[in-house]
């Protein structure tokens, strides 16, 4: 079969690959309708977040088709449609049963933190769904049946980046009639932007420096504030009377654009790009707060309320340790952050898009077939205008 292998840093190529196998009573195999590319993909190729061994498919979003079950899956069956939940969990563990999905005990073969697909050796090595076809463990739970009435394009989105910006919303703590501040407005960034509303926010500013990015947060009710020409804290701040938001959500991560950081950085599948990348890290590059990617948490600690709450959910690496704690524990802040519980949200999402009290597909801006992945991948890392979301289509 087709799929999107990684082999290094800033290489990654379109392979012929064995087809997935059944590997425990539990597993299932899913014919895959539809993939998508995230910005986490590109942590990967870019080398700010290592460990993903060569010959690992990537992509962590997919819906598709059961192909085939092992014995101990009870509540599904062959030709059923279902979304993947990103991230992986067994479902019986003590965090499981109590939502926290993301730190499942027995999903990761690898260590204790979160088990995903397409992702690092540490987050279990599991390969991804940018290919025809997936194994998915622990089938019973991390496998979510789709009502006829929910198309690929829906699906797709509720499996990762809606559960992701609701989780933030979440996280952030929002009661009706709060503020909050999205910094990044990618597509996380704009299910966060969502999510603020279905929690009942009153006002909504959304952060970032690209166009399309703020008119599609603006369509959305935001107030929206382009970093690249003003402070993001100060014009905040003086819309809020002086006393900052009441929720911040940080949906950037560690590869943060900031004010004076220059042009965007163009495509990681370059030579030059992968050695610059690769020297950083290896090098053990690291980033004062205010500066480069910290920017986002900087301003974040800064334009929220006293007391209020900020939720970080855009990646970091586990090895950046750098956050303005001091600026933080004066103004009596609460901080929550992680990786998203996705099998906590998607079935309830799931019924919202079904009810159609959320259309998601505003944010998904290009379909392309998963044999020009490597092209679209080009595309979606020099950010280029209207590419938000990028749907890869791995069946014909």
């Amino acid at each position: 079969m087709k799929a999107v292998v990684f082999h290094a840093l800033g290489d990654i190529r379109l392979d012929e690959v064995p087809e997935p196998k059944l590997e425990a009573d539990t597993d299932a195999i899913v014919r895959l309708t539809s993939s998508a590319i995230c910005g986490t993909d590109l942590h990967f190729i870019r080398g700010t977040m290592a460990g993903v061994e060569p010959g690992t498919i990537l992509g962590h979003e997919g819906v598709g088709v059961v192909e085939s079950i092992g014995k101990g899956v009870r509540n599904l069956k062959v030709g059923d449609r279902v979304v993947v939940p990103s991230t992986i969990a067994c479902g019986y563990c003590p965090l499981c049963r109590s939502g926290f999905y993301a730190q499942c005990d027995n999903a990761n073969p690898n260590g204790p933190g979160t088990a995903f697909y397409g992702g690092p050796k540490e987050a279990g090595g599991f390969n991804g769904m940018q290919a025809e076809k997936v194994r998915v463990p622990f089938a019973n739970i991390n496998l979510v049946g789709l009502p006829d009435g929910i198309s690929d394009d829906e699906a797709i989105l509720i499996s990762d980046i809606f559960p992701t910006g609701y989780f933030g919303a979440d996280l952030a703590d929002i009661k009706p009639g709060h503020s909050v501040a999205v910094f990044g407005c990618g597509p996380v960034g704009q299910f966060a932007i969502a999510s603020a509303k279905l929690f009942g926010a009153g006002r909504v500013f959304a952060v970032d420096q690209h166009a399309d990015r703020l008119e599609m947060a603006r369509n959305q009710g935001a107030e929206i504030i382009d970093f690249s020409k003003e402070d993001p804290v100060k014009t905040i701040k003086k819309l809020m009377g002086g006393i900052g938001v009441d929720s911040v959500i940080d949906a950037v991560g560690v590869d943060a654009e900031h004010a004076h950081s220059g042009p965007a950085q163009k495509s990681n599948t370059s030579e030059d790009a992968k050695k610059a990348s690769s020297t950083a890290r290896e090098e053990g590059e690291h980033f004062k707060a205010g500066d480069g990617p910290m920017q986002s948490l900087a301003w974040a600690v800064d334009a929220v309320a006293k007391a209020g709450t900020v939720a970080i959910i855009g990646v970091y690496p586990p090895g950046d340790n750098l956050f303005p704690i001091g600026a933080a524990m004066n103004k009596n802040l609460t901080i929550r952050m992680g990786n998203c519980n996705h099998r906590k949200y998607v079935p309830m999402l799931v019924e919202l898009v079904r009810t159609g009290q959320v259309v998601p597909t505003a944010i998904l801006t290009q379909r392309e077939p998963l044999s020009d992945a490597i092209s679209a991948y080009e595309q979606f890392d020099q950010r280029q205008p209207g590419w938000i979301k990028v749907e890869l289509e791995p069946a014909e």
